[in-house]
């Protein structure tokens, strides 16, 4: 199949296959005469797993570590998981990160006027040489 064919079947865009293939995560693959890319099963059930992990937040390193634990049939299973308790501990800190970011502007935005006058903490926060941390104490602020 072409990769046109390919991504339909998978789910990728053709872009996205043709990515896969210039970072490693998918063998470049034969051409027709015609230039054209040709593809077949195992290709596409490779381009679900990549999707699959994408999906999943994995980085492309970690991803090619994972098709490669894939494709080894006498992997143990013990070295897909240290990968995945590795990304979950990754999510939990990016997830900490995110609701204190979310925190900050909601507490921002609960104190800002927002009405004619030109004073808004927002603003202020965002000027600030390091809004985030700059904010640590904003909680006990009152606008």
């Amino acid at each position: 199949m072409n990769i046109g064919e390919a991504a339909r079947a998978s789910g990728v865009t053709a872009k996205m296959i043709r990515y896969y293939e210039s970072v490693g995560l998918l063998a470049a693959r034969e051409r027709t005469a015609a230039g054209y890319r040709v593809y077949g099963t195992q290709e596409v059930h490779s381009l679900r797993f990549i999707r699959q992990a994408r999906r999943l937040g994995f980085l492309v390193d970690d991803i090619r570590r994972l098709l490669a634990l894939w494709h080894d049939r006498s992997r143990a299973s013990a070295e897909v998981k240290v990968i995945a308790l590795e990304h979950v501990t990754e999510l939990d800190r990016r997830i900490a990160e995110l609701t204190e970011m979310r925190d900050t502007l909601a507490h921002l935005a609960q104190h800002c006027h927002g009405d004619d006058r030109p004073d808004c903490p927002i603003i202020e926060r965002l000027a600030a040489s390091d809004p985030i941390s700059d904010c640590n104490g904003c909680r006990d602020e009152v606008s």
